[in-house]
């Protein structure tokens, strides 16, 4: 992997470039706020979202962070398509953290999550497109002293007529000089040149060359690695350490504690392990957490007995229940889940007299910036975060604590500073660091009608609120509802009369936060195996049933249908080898604003073991920006969330968490995924997100395909058959 080493820090000035244009918009309110300067050595300043260099190149200022998603490739893609630039002169750049400039929109801060970097930005990142596309036509025309209108840009050259034409960046300067105008025309989607269509990925080259920069390729001057010795148990605080055997180990130069625990700094990573291997510390475990994975159940299953906190109430759930002819409950378990993605978590941090510069894959800019002037007693705009590339993320490195970021700052702060500190911890760091995806369990009842209609709906969920205690709460938590653990169950979207949804948020000792696709993860799975029983129940097929409840609900008709033709529904299977047994499932569901369906064709062996052969999935989106990354995203999807549905489990003895690494923890493996066909919904409407939506509707899709084949149902993720 490719090794950034920075010496000085006017050489890493990501904002520096040639002479040319640079334009830099605010738009959350639909304006254009900008102040352009004639070329020179410096651009005209450092909140762009489009750059135009002398040698025509196009520089996207990314706010959203590219963790594998494909961000960066979208947001330039918009750019592209109304900039009318070649795509081989775009590239892309993170950007600074600034609130007042790169805010996402649908939040107020700056911070990427929730699939919503395209969605929030599809408006906005096409205006600073054909912004800059109308200063350069601008310029031409004052140049060549002909009408704006006659002229047209391609592939990055603006002409007029057969003869007159000029690159980016020969207008660059003339642009930078002009007013820029308040009010630009965006294309017709019949226009489009690269919106809709597959175009390369911007981040694909450097990172198959090395040349990419994550967190773990920073290297500054007298840069010391740190490694952390954590409690054992969530809630406990170290006592007293001796760090004699630590200190002796050739390479370490110190130990600090700090409010998470004993900090070891050597010259490399691995001296700084073998410190810590030898460090003796006395942990204070008055306040621990002590319970095991066993002990949670209980006092959940309690919970399930009694009435929760109101999510949704349509009639009279109750009394229609108890007047119904056929009724049918189930319970769902769901463990606590690890995010394990591929990159560890990591920060570098080098703290001056007036300044803390952090390099990382950063997630969440605002809230990140906020906690640490708040421990170094700075100002927000004082600390500098320079967003690099995140191997993975899955809603991690947005930890609303800044947790592993904030265990950087204090060990920079606890040696005064005298070096730049790189944090890294290990994968067994990272498994049993907590910030779970919670544990939850659910009780669903329904009730049918003597013609297998469905007239009653009642769902309790129970588990641990992720936005109590977050700066989150006041907008997301409200009448005792934290919205993103019935998310998924609230928005059921099938018509049925009476429902009821409620919700317990008991407050236990292990960190947790959002998980990719955070409530739908388990709302998703209940409610489509649930919605599959009353199928059953009813005499029904499972796609015909699902469809005479969403006659109102046209996307997810749409989705259904068409994954449900392209998967060949109405066609038997293929008969699977002797002894083995084969089944179909399907689902639906909407999160981020994106309905996915999937049917997923499995085969069970003799010895009860089985295999998930082929997935089709179907996705509407609104318009498809890059098709090419929203099918990656699709299959990323359903990767990730088979990992959850076979293995995914974190549990817990006597307050320690029992797994550790992969082994123990494993992850889908390459032999393991099935086939996937990914097929678009057509649609006109603006972007939704793409990056979690295929994540919940995997799961219930294969334990409904596994109850068609062996007539099991299964009401516990990882699925394991009888």
């Amino acid at each position: 992997m490719n090794e950034l080493r920075i010496e000085n820090q006017s050489r890493r000035d990501f904002l520096k470039a040639g002479a040319g244009l640079t334009l830099a918009l605010y738009l959350p309110a639909g304006a254009a706020l900008a102040a352009v300067g004639k070329g020179g050595a410096e651009p005209f300043a450092p909140n762009a979202f489009v750059r135009i260099g002398a040698d025509s190149s196009v520089t996207v200022v990314a706010k959203h962070l590219e963790m594998g998603q494909g961000t960066y490739t979208g947001l330039a893609t918009l750019v592209a398509e109304e900039l009318d630039a070649d795509w081989a002169q775009v590239r892309v750049e993170g950007a600074p953290a600034d609130v007042k400039r790169y805010a996402n929109l649908g939040w107020g801060i700056q911070g990427t999550g929730g699939s919503s970097a395209i969605a929030n930005s599809f408006e906005q990142m096409r205006q600073a497109g054909a912004t800059a596309r109308a200063m350069l036509v601008t310029a031409a025309a004052q140049r060549w002293n002909v009408a704006p209108e006659t002229i047209t840009v391609r592939q990055g050259v603006v002409s007029a007529g057969g003869a007159l034409k000029a690159s980016f960046g020969e207008l660059a300067a003339a642009a930078a000089a002009l007013p820029v105008p308040e009010k630009v025309a965006l294309k017709s989607p019949r226009d489009f040149v690269y919106i809709g269509k597959r175009a390369p990925r911007k981040d694909s080259r450097a990172k198959i060359t090395g040349q990419a920069i994550f967190t773990q390729d920073i290297r500054l001057s007298h840069m010391l690695v740190a490694v952390v010795a954590h409690p054992p148990r969530f809630g406990a605080k170290p006592k007293s350490f001796d760090a004699a055997a630590a200190k002796a180990v050739r390479g370490v130069a110190d130990v600090v504690a700090i409010p998470s625990g004993v900090a070891v700094l050597a010259a490399d990573f691995w001296s700084a392990k073998k410190g810590r291997d030898a460090l003796k510390v006395d942990w204070d475990e008055a306040a621990a957490f002590r319970l095991g994975t066993a002990e949670i159940l209980r006092q959940y299953q309690d919970l399930l007995d009694q009435p929760g906190a109101s999510a949704r109430k349509d009639g009279d759930a109750a009394a229609a229940l108890a007047a119904a002819p056929k009724r049918l409950t189930a319970d769902f378990s769901f463990p606590y889940l690890a995010h394990a993605s591929m990159e560890p978590l990591n920060c570098v941090v080098r703290l001056g007299p007036d300044i803390c510069e952090v390099w990382n894959g950063e997630q969440f800019q605002t809230v990140d910036q906020g906690s640490i002037a708040a421990v170094l007693g700075l100002k927000p705009e004082q600390v500098k975060l320079n967003m690099l590339y995140a191997g993975g993320s899955f809603g991690r490195r947005a930890n609303p604590q800044s947790d592993y970021i904030l265990e950087a700052v204090h060990i920079a702060k606890a040696i005064g500073g005298k070096a730049p500190v790189k944090l890294v911890w290990t994968r067994e760091d990272d498994m049993r660091g907590g910030y779970y995806r919670p544990l939850y369990l659910h009780r669903l009842t329904a009730a049918l009608d003597a013609a297998g209609k469905p007239v009653a709906w009642s769902h309790r969920v129970v588990g641990q609120s992720i936005m109590t205690g977050t700066a989150m709460e006041g907008g997301m938590v409200k009448d005792g509802v934290d919205r993103t653990s019935v998310e998924g169950a609230a928005n059921l979207p099938y018509a049925i009369a009476n429902i009821a949804v409620d919700l317990h948020s008991p407050r236990l000792g292990v960190p947790v936060q959002w998980w990719r696709s955070v409530g739908s993860t388990h709302t998703g799975f209940s409610t489509e195996t649930f919605i599959d029983e009353l199928a059953k129940a009813a005499g029904s097929d499972p796609v015909q049933f699902r469809r005479a409840l969403l006659t109102a609900q046209p996307r997810h008709l749409a989705a259904l249908d068409l994954a449900a033709a392209k998967a060949g529904w109405w066609s038997p299977l293929a008969p699977g080898k002797a002894g083995e047994r084969r089944g179909r499932g399907v689902a639906v569901h909407e999160s981020f604003n994106t309905v996915v369906a999937q049917v997923a064709d499995v085969t069970v062996k003799a010895d009860g073991s089985f295999r998930v052969d082929r997935v089709v999935c179907a996705v509407d989106c609104g318009i498809a920006v890059n098709p090419d990354v929203i099918r990656a995203q699709m299959e990323g999807g359903i990767g990730f969330g088979l990992t959850a549905a076979l293995y995914g489990e974190i549990t817990l003895k006597d307050g320690h968490v029992e797994q550790g690494n992969f082994p123990d923890y494993p992850l889908l493996k390459i032999g393991e995924m099935p086939v996937v066909e990914v097929h678009i919904v057509d649609s006109t409407a603006n972007p939704t997100g793409v990056g979690e939506p295929a994540v919940p509707v995997i799961a219930p899709a294969v334990a409904n395909a596994l109850f068609a084949a062996t007539g099991q149902r299964l009401r516990q993720l990882p699925l394991r058959l009888a």
